[in-house]
């Protein structure tokens, strides 16, 4: 998709940016139209707007912690009710989390949740690898996957409408903003909790695992799909699990260590690592 078919994304920030110039009697602005990845002129006129000879009405209305989207007719959030509702959220560093059911899925507390991925995906050091990418979400992991050199990414993602917020967010691999991934990323709708099954014994050199919390997908904390994880990672490959606060008790439960416990009996050597869990495939497994 060209530059001008891309659909213009817009938060409350550039709403009210657009709104003073418009007050002020400017006749361009300099302005992101993808959360900040790039600025573009716009021209200013009377009762639009425009960018590449495409015009736009002045948005107006719009709601903090929403990412809006031009729809064709009009700006439109970048949220969808299916089973759950999945939304697109803005943050202050450009590249969005999202939420399900008002959920927070990504960091973001302390900076970019991309920037985050990268020191993550660090961890596994990914270059000339293959990595699985349990739940794929925006897609970060995967993209900093490839950008360090992975051989190939195989990413899964359970929910459609995460897969729909993926395809209208700039930073996300495979969007029209992003350069084509190619062979090298091969993203699939499915639930990592059924699909690994379906993997080969010592298929992948490392693994990023950044479930949803707990309470929403206990089976993804298992000790029968931790087992699964170590049938296919290959003798000494590296894996990073997000847990969260390492020190954090919810409910009763300390997270990150029963994730050890649990790992250590699938025959990994696990250790706290910021707020996740990094784990090392056993030399020998004697299976």
């Amino acid at each position: 998709m060209s530059v001008a078919n891309r659909p213009p994304l817009l938060t409350l920030r550039e709403c009210e940016a657009l709104q003073a110039a418009r007050r002020d009697g400017a006749a361009t602005i300099e302005c992101t139209l993808d959360l900040g990845l790039t600025q573009v002129p716009l021209a200013l006129g009377a009762t639009d707007w425009s960018c590449a000879d495409r015009r736009f009405p002045y948005p107006d209305s719009f709601k903090p912690r929403t990412v809006y989207h031009w729809s064709g007719d009009a700006f439109e959030p970048v949220a969808r009710y299916t089973t759950s509702l999945f939304k697109l959220v803005p943050t202050e560093w450009g590249a969005p989390t999202f939420e399900i059911d008002g959920i927070k899925m990504l960091p973001t507390a302390r900076l970019s949740p991309y920037a985050d991925a990268e020191q993550k995906v660090a961890l596994v050091a990914p270059r000339g690898k293959t990595v699985l990418d349990t739940c794929g979400g925006l897609g970060y992991f995967a993209a900093w996957c490839l950008r360090g050199g992975a051989a190939r990414v195989l990413s899964f993602e359970k929910n459609a409408g995460v897969l729909w917020l993926r395809s209208l967010n700039p930073w996300s691999p495979g969007s029209p903003w992003q350069p084509p991934p190619g062979d090298a990323l091969r993203l699939t709708h499915g639930d990592i909790a059924q699909e690994i099954r379906a993997l080969p014994d010592v298929s992948v050199d490392a693994i990023l695992h950044d479930p949803p919390r707990f309470a929403i997908a206990g089976e993804l904390y298992s000790q029968a799909f931790y087992d699964q994880l170590a049938r296919v990672l290959r003798p000494g490959g590296r894996l990073f699990h997000y847990t969260g606060a390492p020190n954090s008790v919810s409910r009763g439960r300390a997270l990150a260590r029963e994730v050890i416990a649990r790992l250590q009996r699938a025959n990994f050597s696990a250790e706290v690592n910021g707020d996740g869990v990094l784990a090392r495939a056993a030399a020998a497994r004697g299976r």
